[in-house]
C-alpha cells in the first residue's frame, strides 16, 4: 500500500477540523469531563474535547514498552535499572503511569528484535521502530490510530513541534489522512568538521577550507608530531569503525560518526542520497560521477596515510579521539555528547574545534539534510490507552531539563523521542550569545517552552563559561565547575556556531522512504555498495570498479527502483 502522506498544512487542517468538531458537537456526552478529570483513562471520541495533557490518572494505567538498552551505559545509580530508574518514578508521580519493558535489546539487536516483534505480531503497548518498520506495521494493521488522541492530549508545546513546516514531520506520520504513529523532530543531521585547533595553531596552520588545504593539515598531523610525544603515532584523519558507514544515507540519514560526508559533498558528491543528475533526473548520488571522483580522492588520502589504517577494523573510532591521537573527523553538532568529553578529560588542552568545512568548488559549504523524521513512537491497535503514550511525550518535552543526568542518561526514559523545534540548536546559539553579551536576560525567554532545554542552558552557561564570552576556545571554558553543563553547552556554542554563522547550500534528498522494488532487491545492492566502495578507498579494487558497480546495481534493480523514486517524487 502506498503511503499517501498528506503535506503539513493538510495534516494541521485535519487536527484544526477536529478541534472544531470537539469544541461544537459534545451533544451532552459527558465522556470530555470524565477524561479530564481522570486524566484521560477514558479516550472518549471524536465529539470530546480537548483534555489536560499532563492529567495524572485516577487508577494506575500499566504501559509495557520495547526499549532500546545499551549495556555500556553505566550512568544508573546504584540499585536502579531501566525499568526502575529516576524518569519511570517521575513518570509514575506525575501521571500515574506504570512502565514496564515488553522487551530490551541493545544498539545493535534493536531493530533485529522490532522486527521480529512485527513479523511474529508479539507487540509490545509501544516502542520506537524506524521508517521501513512503520510502513510495515500500518500495512500490517497493527498500529493504534492516533489522530484523536494527539487531537486530545498533545500539549501545545508538542504540536507545535511536530507541525512545525519547516521540519514536516507529521507528514512522514500521516497514512489516509490518519496519524498513525508520533515522529521524532529534532535538529541533528549535519556533519561537519571537528579539528584539533591546538595542533593547528603548533603547526602554524589555518583549519582548512578545500580539498587541498585538508590534505595538507592531515599530512602535518600526521608526519609533524602535533602532540609532541616523540612518536609517530598520530592520525591525520579519523575514519568509521568496522560497523560504522562512509555516508550517511536516504534511510538513515542523520548522526552519521567519523563517516567522509563532508568530503563527499565537497566535490558535490552525495552517495546514498537521491538527488538530480545532470540533466534534471532523479537519479541515486551513489552511482554518479561526482562520487567516483570522491571515491579517489578518499582513496589517495587512505594510501598516503592520511586517514586512519585502521579505520575498517576499528570496533570504535572515539577511542583515537579520547587518547589525543586524533585531530580531525567528521560528526554532528552534539561530540561534547560524544567523545569531546572524555577527551578533555584527558587533555583539558584538547581544543576541538568545529568548522563548515571543507567548501565545494563554488566556494560554499554544501551538506546533505536528514530525513524529517527517522524514528518513531507506534502503539499496538490493542492497547486500551493510546493517549498515555503521547502523554509521556508531552512530559518529557516540558520536564526534560529537570533530570539530573549523572542519574541515568535521557536514553533511559521510555520510547524517548528527541523533540525540539527545527532551530531549536541555532535559537539557543543565539539567546545564549545575548544573555552573555547582556543584551538579555534569562527570564526573557520564559514564553518559549518548546524549547525544552533553553532555559537551564541559559542558566549554566556563566558557570562553564569564562570571559571574554566571545571566545570559544577550550582554555575559556571551565568543564569542571559543572561537567554535565559543559557537555551541553560546549557542544551547542561550538558546534552548533557554523550553522549560525556559515551560509549554506543545503541539500535534501529526493526521497526518504522505500519504494516497493527496494523492500526485495535494497539490501543486496546496499550490500554490494558498501562492500564495494570500501574496497575502492582501502586500495582492495581499482578505482573503475565504480564503473561495473554502476553497471551492476542498475541491472540488479537499480535501474527498476529509479523509476520507482521518479513516480514518487512528481509534482
Amino acid at each position: 500500500m502506498k503511503n499517501k502522506r498528506k503535506s503539513i498544512p493538510a495534516a494541521a487542517a485535519i487536527l484544526t477540523a477536529a478541534l472544531l468538531v470537539s469544541a461544537c458537537g459534545s451533544n451532552g456526552d459527558s465522556n470530555a469531563n470524565t477524561a479530564a478529570n481522570d486524566g484521560g483513562s477514558q479516550t472518549g471520541n471524536a465529539s470530546a474535547a480537548p483534555a489536560d495533557p499532563f492529567g495524572k490518572y485516577a487508577e494506575p494505567v500499566e504501559l509495557a514498552v520495547g526499549q532500546k538498552v545499551d549495556p555500556a551505559d553505566k550512568s544508573l545509580p546504584a540499585g536502579d535499572t531501566p525499568e526502575n530508574n529516576q524518569f519511570t518514578r517521575y513518570i509514575k508521580d506525575n501521571l500515574n503511569i506504570d512502565v514496564t519493558d515488553a522487551f530490551t535489546a541493545s544498539p545493535t539487536n534493536y531493530d533485529q528484535k522490532v522486527s521480529l516483534s512485527i513479523s511474529s505480531n508479539d507487540l509490545p503497548d509501544a516502542m520506537i521502530v524506524n521508517a521501513q518498520q512503520l510502513r510495515s506495521m500500518y500495512e500490517n494493521g497493527q498500529l493504534a490510530d492516533l489522530t484523536e488522541a494527539f487531537d486530545q492530549y498533545a500539549s501545545p508545546a508538542l504540536k507545535r513541534v511536530l507541525q512545525d513546516s519547516n521540519k514536516r514531520a507529521l507528514d512522514t506520520v500521516t497514512f489516509d489522512g490518519k496519524i498513525m504513529a508520533l515522529p521524532q523532530a529534532e535538529d541533528a543531521g549535519i556533519h561537519e568538521m571537528w579539528i584539533r585547533k591546538d595542533w593547528l595553531d603548533k603547526l602554524g596552520l589555518e583549519p582548512p577550507k578545500t580539498m587541498a588545504d585538508l590534505e595538507k593539515v592531515a599530512e602535518a598531523f600526521v608526519k609533524q608530531d602535533p602532540d609532541g610525544n616523540g612518536k609517530a603515532d598520530t592520525i591525520g584523519i579519523a575514519g568509521p569503525s568496522s560497523s560504522g558507514k562512509m555516508y550517511a544515507n536516504f534511510l538513515d540519514s542523520a548522526n552519521n560518526l567519523y563517516g567522509f560526508d563532508p568530503i563527499f559533498s565537497a566535490y558535490g558528491a552525495y552517495p546514498g542520497y537521491w538527488v538530480k543528475d545532470a540533466d534534471g533526473n532523479p537519479a541515486y548520488g551513489s552511482t554518479l560521477p561526482q562520487t567516483k571522483e570522491a571515491l579517489g580522492e578518499l582513496r589517495d588520502l587512505y594510501a598516503k596515510g592520511l586517514i586512519d589504517p585502521q579505520m575498517a577494523i576499528r570496533t570504535d573510532s572515539g577511542e583515537s579521539i579520547v587518547s589525543g591521537q586524533t585531530g580531525m573527523f567528521f560528526a554532528p553538532w552534539w561530540m561534547g555528547y560524544g567523545p569531546l568529553t572524555d577527551a578533555v578529560k584527558q587533555n583539558p588542552k584538547a581544543n576541538w574545534q568545529a568548522y563548515a568545512l571543507p567548501l565545494d568548488a563554488q566556494g560554499q559549504f554544501s551538506p546533505h539534510l536528514s530525513a524529517p523524521a527517522g524514528q518513531f513512537v507506534v502503539v499496538s491497535k490493542d492497547y486500551k490507552h493510546p493517549e498515555s503514550v503521547i502523554k509521556l511525550q508531552n512530559l518529557l518535552l516540558r520536564d526534560e531539563n529537570k533530570f539530573d543526568l549523572t542519574k541515568g542518561s535521557i536514553g533511559f526514559y521510555p520510547v524517548r523521542l528527541a523533540l525540539g523545534p527545527s532551530d531549536e540548536s541555532e535559537f539557543t546559539v543565539q539567546a545564549v550569545r545575548e544573555v552573555l553579551a547582556g543584551t538579555k536576560k534569562p527570564e526573557d525567554f520564559a514564553d518559549k517552552p518548546e524549547y525544552k532545554l533553553l532555559a537551564g542552558d541559559l542558566n549554566n552557561i556563566k558557570k562553564v563559561k569564562l570571559e571574554p564570552y566571545d571566545k570559544m576556545d577550550i582554555q575559556y571554558w571551565n568543564p569542571t565547575a559543572d561537567m554535565g553543563a559543559w557537555t551541553r553547552l560546549y557542544s551547542i556554542m561550538v558546534g552548533v556556531a557554523p550553522f549560525v554563522d556559515v551560509p549554506m547550500n543545503r541539500v535534501s534528498s529526493l526521497l526518504y522512504s522505500q519504494t516497493n522494488a527496494m523492500e526485495t532487491k535494497w539490501t543486496n545492492l546496499k550490500k554490494m555498495e558498501d562492500e564495494t566502495f570500501l574496497k575502492i578507498v582501502v586500495g582492495g579494487a581499482s578505482l573503475d570498479t565504480f564503473d561495473k558497480f554502476v553497471a551492476d546495481w542498475k541491472k540488479q534493480g537499480g535501474d527498476q527502483i529509479t523509476a520507482e523514486v521518479a513516480e514518487a517524487v512528481k509534482p
